[in-house]
């Protein structure tokens, strides 16, 4: 069983940057492609990236391509998602999650395991 826990959200203006952490144990970090997906009121779980085992291939939403950057360190067992040039519509909880899925199967939230509790980020315009 996978406990992951995000952290680093919060209030933004518009422009500005932010660092999401998601640190994940109770399992074998390198087993899993990571994601972050976020909630918006009265909307639907979107994907916004994620990340293969290695790190070395990464999928991103068209939305926020070029300005998130998805990232993990597995010696500290944690996924980042670096977020820049933030905008209103960005505002939502952001979920990190763990799939042992590969490829573009990574970008269905259907196909992922487990979920950690969620960060709030809010952009302010």
């Amino acid at each position: 069983q996978v406990q992951l826990v995000e952290s680093g959200g919060g209030l933004v203006q518009a422009g500005g940057s932010l660092r999401l952490s998601c640190v994940a144990s109770g399992g074998t970090f390198i087993s899993y492609a990571m994601g972050w997906f976020r909630q918006a009121p009265g909307k639907e779980r979107e994907f916004v990236a994620a990340s293969n085992w290695r790190g070395r291939s990464t999928y991103y939403a068209d939305s926020v391509k070029g300005r998130f950057t998805i990232s993990r360190d597995n010696a500290k067992n944690t996924v980042y998602l670096q977020m820049n040039s933030l905008e209103p519509e960005d505002t939502a909880v952001y979920y990190c999650a763990a799939t042992v899925y590969y490829d573009d199967y990574v970008r269905d939230p259907k196909n992922y395991s487990y979920w950690g509790q969620g960060t709030q980020v809010t952009v302010s315009s």
